[in-house]
């Protein structure tokens, strides 16, 4: 997990987009204004970007975000994050780097590898994938495009502060995302905690 130099996304679209959890400005981020798919920003229109500004860099995850799946707690890290930028004003990133960069149908495949035995990481290498793909070089430009150059990041994520610790962001603080465990994502939070190192106290 780290930033590699990639070609420069920019805004193509916004508007202001009531939610649950208060007003955002959603703004679209892609290298081309077709795509279907392009990185969202939601940004607190409260929020000052010459103080130390609280961010989520969230990866998408269809199953956990969009359809509730216990499998794991990307939906619950998602709502708990838009609620807590519409309370203390910041930013939220969505990039579009589902399954850990490798994409809903290998995804699928992985969670059957899953359902066999294997924990998260082993079910990516069995596939052949790296355990981990996601990037966050656009990330980066998003920060930089909205000119905010230090903030607190919300994850459990070590590899994540890494990332962006090699980059021109300053983080100033780290706020912890902790999500009560569920039995159908216990073990996965186990595998994140043992395997990748988050943050997380889950036993």
């Amino acid at each position: 997990m780290n930033t590699n130099k990639s070609k420069t996304v920019v805004v193509q679209g916004e508007a202001m987009i009531p939610t649950d959890f208060g007003e955002f400005q959603m703004i679209a981020y892609s290298t081309d204004n077709q795509d279907r798919m392009p990185h969202l920003a939601l940004f607190n229109p409260q929020t000052r970007i010459d103080t130390t500004v609280n961010v989520r860099i969230h990866s998408e995850c269809l199953t956990g975000d969009l359809f509730g799946s216990n499998r794991c707690e990307c939906g619950e890290q998602l709502d708990k994050s838009m609620q807590y930028i519409a309370e203390h004003t910041g930013l939220l990133i969505y990039l579009r780097q589902e399954g850990r960069g490798i994409g809903i149908i290998n995804k699928l495949h992985a969670y059957e590898k899953q359902d066999a035995g294997f924990d998260t990481a082993e079910a990516n290498q069995i596939l052949g994938f790296a355990i981990d793909s996601r990037q966050y070089d656009d990330a980066v430009q998003i920060l930089e495009d909205l000119k905010i150059t230090k903030i607190n990041l919300l994850t459990n994520n070590p590899d994540k502060v890494a990332a962006l610790e090699s980059s021109s962001i300053e983080i100033i603080d780290r706020i912890p995302l902790q999500i009560k465990p569920k039995k159908e994502n216990l073990q996965y939070l186990k595998t994140k905690k043992d395997r990748f190192g988050h943050h997380l106290d889950v036993i």
